[in-house]
């Protein structure tokens, strides 16, 4: 049996502001094996984002269980049944929530959007953060639904980013080519609002640019994640394409909760996983799904 696990639900803030020591995700995974019966062979990280994509490799030094290369939707996204386990007809439950005083929660619910649901509600009480697992899979279903080599891809963006910085070359020309990704505007911001809504972090980022982009205006809208960006009132990307936030000159990301008045920074695009630009992925993670009645065009044609 394979464990998908993830580090934290809830308000993203708070999460950051309460790393645990590591036995809470340890307790999840515990917890799970009881429940189905079965041992769990190897770990895998629901999402390659923030904080998620870390604890899980703690857990798997401190469990000594395998982590594999791969995870569940390639990139960030808010919601637990966003992920390519749910294109298969896959269950994220049973589920197990864990708190940092030991208490669990076992959800073995009828549906994924069910699952995120109560684990949304659960999470609250428990402080506005748990560790969970969930997602117990077959090795030939992890084969199956998981998107292959995401750790990997992370790394080599680090080392790419690094020899860059050494060699004083141009770091994000260097990004853009390991992700296949294009610069969509460059600016300082000038309006943000922000608001801890339903154990979501939502908002919208206004800026304005300059150089190649002077008199024009840039328009971010989050939960948890970037949705929708808009460059003077034009959509130039949308989920589930990854639109990004970095300090111009060192590339470093920039997250949502980083995000203040007069901060400077190159907003990118990146493509997602194939998956998610199918018929059935749009329907479960694209703009429409958010509330947005916008059709989705990949950001590589838009951005250009």
């Amino acid at each position: 049996a394979v464990c998908v696990m993830s580090a934290s639900m809830g308000a993203p803030t708070v999460a950051v502001e309460r790393l645990p020591g590591g036995d809470e995700l340890h307790i999840a995974i515990l917890s799970l094996q009881r429940y189905i019966g079965e041992k769990i062979s190897h770990l895998v990280g629901l999402e390659i984002g923030g904080m998620n994509s870390m604890l899980p490799i703690a857990s798997a030094a401190r469990t000594q269980l395998p982590l594999v290369d791969c995870d569940a939707m390639g990139r960030a996204f808010p919601e637990l049944q966003m992920c390519t386990p749910s294109l298969f007809g896959k269950r994220a439950t049973p589920m197990v929530l864990a708190d940092e005083s030991g208490n669990t929660v076992v959800i073995d619910s009828t549906s994924n959007l069910k699952t995120e649901r109560m684990a949304r509600e659960i999470t609250i009480e428990m402080g506005a953060v748990s560790y969970i697992a969930l997602y117990p899979l077959s090795g030939k279903e992890l084969k199956e639904t998981m998107i292959p080599g995401t750790i990997s891809l992370a790394a080599n963006i680090g080392c790419e980013i690094t020899k860059a910085r050494a060699n004083r070359d141009d770091v994000l020309s260097s990004l853009l080519r390991i992700t296949n990704g294009v610069q969509l505007f460059e600016g300082k911001i000038t309006d943000l609002e922000r608001k801890t809504q339903d154990g979501f972090a939502r908002g919208a980022v206004e800026l304005n640019g300059y150089g190649n982009y002077s008199n024009s205006k840039f328009k971010v809208i989050f939960q948890n994640e970037n949705l929708i960006a808009k460059l003077n009132d034009q959509v130039v990307a949308t989920v589930p394409d990854l639109i990004c936030f970095v300090e111009p000159i060192t590339c470093r990301p920039i997250t949502t909760e980083e995000l203040r008045y007069g901060l400077r920074a190159i907003i990118i695009g990146l493509p997602c996983d194939h998956r998610w630009r199918t018929e059935r992925g749009l329907e479960l993670v694209g703009p429409k799904y958010f509330g947005y009645d916008i059709k989705f065009t990949p950001v590589e044609k838009v951005g250009k």
